[in-house]
C-alpha cells in the first residue's frame, strides 16, 4: 500500500474521478482539484456536453472498480443508428450483431457517480478550485482560495484538466498539436412526452445525415433526446448564415423537418447554447519528471466514434496495470505509458474523424449500405478471421485501437476491389467469401 504517498488529480471530471478511485484503490493519498463547482449540489445547463456513448472499453474499467451497477441504472442501450432520410425515410443500421450495443449515458450522471465513489473511499474533492500554476520541478501547484494563493506539494501530479490543458501548455512548448476541424457543435434537446414516453425509438442513436452535416440525438432514461447540430463555421450553410430565428426556423424546418416538430424551445436552445468548436490534439510528451497528462489532455479526439471518454477510462485502468506490473515505480511506468498507449490514441484520433466523414456523407449511400451488408455476411461466416472495424473499437475491449486501424486499413482495400465488380449488386452473394479471407491473411496485405 501507499499510504505515505499523495497524488493530485487536476480535473474532477469522468476521467480525473476514475483515476482517483483506482489510485485510492492502491492506497494513495488523493486530491482532485476541479475548476467548477461540484455538480452534485447545482442545476446544469444544457448545453455544456454532448452525451456520452459508453462502450465495452469503458465498461470494463467501471467494472473493475465497482460501479457497473450504478451506472447501468442511469444508461439507455443504443443497438443501432436510425437513419433519417431527407425525403422523410427512416432506417435502421444495427451496430453489430445481436446483443451487443453502446450505452447513451448523461456525462453528468456519470461523473456524479464516479465522485460519489471517490469521496467514499477518501478521496478529497477541492471544487471551485482553478489550479493557477504547476510547478514541474517540484512537483507542486497553485490554487486560489479566497484572496490568498495556497501552494502544496505532491509525490505524483496527474492532469485530467481536458481539451484545452493549461498544464499541457506548461509542460512543453512545440511538442503537441491542437488541430481544429471547420465544423462546431451545439446542443439542442427533445423533451419526453406524456408520462415519459419516448417521441422517437428509444434505443438507436438518431442521425439526420446531410453531406456537409449532420443532426443527431441520444436517448436519456427520463424519455428525452440530447441532440447536437453539427454544421461548419463557414459557408452556405453554416453557422454564420443562420443569423436570425427566421434563418434557424427555415433551415431546420428544410433539413430536419420531422426533428423540428420534436424540438419545442428550438429558438431559445440554439440561442443560449454556445457553439463549441471541435477539436483533435496530439502531444509527444505526456509527462515530465512526476507529472503526467491522461485522458482529453494529452490527446484529444473527436467524438464521432463515441470514444474519448472511452479511450481516457481506459487510460485509467491502462494506467493502474502498469503499477501493477511495476510495483509502483512511477518513474518506470510513466515511459511505459506513453510508450503503450499513444499509437493507440494515435489511431482512434484517425478513426473518429473518418467517423465523422462516413455518418455525415455515407450513411444514406446505397453502395455504402450494400458494402457494409457484404461486410456482415463474411463476418457471419467467419467471425473470428474478419470482424467489422466498428465491432473491434467498439465490441472488443481486448483488440487495441492500433490494431483496430491496422486491420481496418487491410478490409477498407479489400472491399474497395470488392466494390468496382461489375453487377455487384446483383452477384454479390455468390462471391467467393474464402478468397476474400485469404487476402486478410495473405502477406502482401502485410504492410498495409
Amino acid at each position: 500500500m501507499n499510504t505515505n504517498k499523495h497524488v493530485a488529480i487536476i480535473g474532477g471530471g469522468p476521467v480525473g474521478s476514475l483515476a482517483a478511485i483506482y489510485l485510492k484503490r492502491r492506497g494513495y493519498q488523493i486530491s482532485v482539484f476541479e475548476r467548477r463547482p461540484d455538480i452534485r449540489q447545482q442545476v446544469i445547463n444544457q448545453g455544456r456536453s454532448i452525451n456520452l456513448a459508453l462502450s465495452n472499453r469503458g465498461l470494463k474499467a467501471l467494472a473493475e472498480v465497482g460501479v457497473i451497477d450504478k451506472v447501468k441504472q442511469r444508461t439507455t442501450p443504443m443497438h443501432g443508428r436510425m437513419v433519417h432520410s431527407s425525403n422523410g425515410n427512416v432506417a435502421i443500421q444495427p451496430y453489430g450483431k445481436e446483443g451487443q450495443f453502446i450505452n447513451s449515458i448523461s456525462r453528468n450522471d456519470l461523473n456524479s457517480i464516479l465522485i460519489d465513489k471517490a469521496e467514499e473511499m477518501g478521496t478529497l474533492f477541492y471544487f471551485d478550485k482553478r489550479v493557477q500554476h504547476v510547478d514541474i520541478e517540484s512537483t507542486s501547484l497553485t490554487y486560489k482560495l479566497d484572496v490568498d494563493s495556497i501552494t502544496k506539494s505532491f509525490d505524483v501530479i496527474i492532469c485530467a484538466d481536458g481539451a484545452f490543458s493549461s498544464v499541457r501548455s506548461s509542460m512543453q512548448s512545440e511538442d503537441y498539436a491542437l488541430e481544429y476541424l471547420d465544423h462546431g457543435y451545439k446542443e439542442l434537446h427533445i423533451p419526453a412526452g406524456p408520462k415519459g414516453t419516448f417521441k422517437l425509438e428509444k434505443n438507436a442513436l438518431h442521425i439526420w445525415p446531410r453531406k456537409s452535416f449532420m443532426l443527431i440525438a441520444l436517448p436519456n432514461p427520463d424519455g428525452s433526446f440530447t441532440c447536437t447540430l453539427f454544421l461548419s463555421f463557414k459557408g452556405n450553410p453554416s453557422f454564420a448564415t443562420l443569423k436570425s430565428d427566421e434563418d434557424v426556423i427555415d433551415f431546420f424546418k428544410k433539413e430536419f423537418p420531422d426533428a423540428f416538430y420534436f424540438i419545442p424551445d428550438l429558438l431559445e436552445d440554439y440561442n443560449s447554447n454556445p457553439t463549441s468548436p471541435l477539436i483533435t490534439t496530439k502531444c509527444n510528451v505526456w509527462s515530465r519528471n512526476n507529472i503526467l497528462l491522461i485522458g482529453d489532455a494529452a490527446h484529444t479526439i473527436l467524438p464521432f466514434y463515441g470514444q474519448g471518454m472511452n479511450a481516457g477510462f481506459e487510460d485509467c485502468r491502462i494506467l493502474s496495470q502498469l503499477l501493477d506490473q511495476n510495483n509502483d515505480d512511477w518513474n518506470q511506468v510513466f515511459a511505459l505509458f506513453q510508450d503503450l498507449r499513444k499509437p493507440d490514441t494515435d489511431a482512434i484520433a484517425q478513426l473518429s474523424l473518418d467517423n465523422f466523414i462516413e455518418m455525415r456523407d455515407h450513411v444514406a449511400d446505397k453502395k455504402f449500405l450494400l458494402q457494409k451488408k457484404i461486410e456482415a455476411k463474411i463476418h457471419e461466416l467467419y467471425p473470428k478471421q474478419w470482424i467489422p472495424l466498428y465491432a473491434m473499437v467498439t465490441f472488443n475491449e481486448n483488440i487495441r485501437y492500433s490494431e483496430a486501424f491496422r486491420m481496418g486499413q487491410k478490409q477498407k482495400k479489400i472491399m474497395e476491389e470488392v466494390m468496382k465488380r461489375p453487377g455487384i449488386e446483383t452477384t454479390w452473394e455468390s462471391m467467393d467469401f474464402e478468397n476474400l479471407i485469404w487476402k486478410m491473411n495473405s502477406q502482401f496485405l502485410n504492410k498495409v
